[in-house]
């Protein structure tokens, strides 16, 4: 069956309801919506998605395991048929960045990545998760896409200033060859195949200085699926706000439709 699904880091669910993200859910004809970055317990996404589980939206979410760092959601226009957090890690299992969903023969997932940093213990974390997560990934089959903020620009292409970030978390060598690796184990960036060639389309943007307004941004948010996924995926779309006061976030929607 066709489906549209949007991926986008919300920067914390409970800002985001109260700058437009409910106004957003209400006009979206996506089919499911991947969340990243809730910052919330369970009680606290539902109480502030509350208007929309009203309208029907049906939401599976792994709350964070540190206070306000990570915690990903799923909401479908129905319930899916499984939900399962996490990936099997001892380490990573309960830090609500990863939670997945079958729907009919689709298995959608949703990740956080993150961010990292530089030459610092963060920055091996990171790592740790990179080496458990692409071997769960490489062991997946059959139909399954995983979207979310995987906090990596992958390509020159993926970031305006990629000159001056090249030994910044998010374009290092390192993390650019894992993404490489998942690419060889059977994974198509889905909105890079619908397009090829052109910097971006950019789905995050800096708070600071006018990196919106001259759309100095990075493409982190991502797509990658496999099977007749990637085939069967027809248009993608970044739901970038029109004007810098009407973002209800610093990433916009990334929206795929799938025949």
């Amino acid at each position: 069956m066709p489906y549209i699904i949007s991926t986008v880091n919300v920067n914390g669910v409970r800002a985001a309801t109260g700058k437009g993200m409910l106004d957003w859910l209400a006009a979206t004809e996506a089919d499911i919506v991947c969340l990243q970055e809730t910052r919330a317990t369970d009680e606290q996404t539902r109480a502030a998605l509350a208007p929309a589980l009203a309208d029907g939206w049906w939401l599976a979410h792994a709350e964070p395991g540190s206070k306000g760092r990570a915690g990903v959601g799923i909401l479908s226009r129905r319930e899916p048929k499984a939900v399962r957090v996490g990936f099997g890690s001892a380490e990573f299992g309960g830090s609500g960045r990863y939670l997945e969903a079958d729907f009919d023969e689709v298995t959608v997932a949703s990740v956080y990545v993150h961010s990292g940093d530089a030459g610092t213990p963060r920055q091996d974390e990171k790592y740790r998760f990179m080496a458990e997560f692409g071997a769960y990934l490489k062991a997946r089959t059959g139909e399954f896409v995983v979207s979310g903020d995987w906090n990596i620009a992958h390509t020159e292409r993926d970031l305006k200033n990629w000159k001056g970030n090249l030994k910044s978390a998010g374009f290092l060598p390192e993390e650019r060859a894992w993404i490489d690796e998942l690419i060889a184990a059977g994974y198509v960036d889905v909105v890079r195949q619908l397009h090829p060639g052109v910097d971006g389309p950019y789905s995050w943007w800096s708070y600071r200085g006018r990196a919106f307004d001259n759309d100095s941004g990075w493409r982190i948010d991502y797509q990658l699926a496999r099977g007749d996924l990637p085939g069967r995926a027809k248009q993608a779309v970044v739901e970038r706000a029109a004007a810098y006061d009407q973002r209800w976030s610093d990433h916009a929607p990334v929206t795929v439709q799938y025949r």
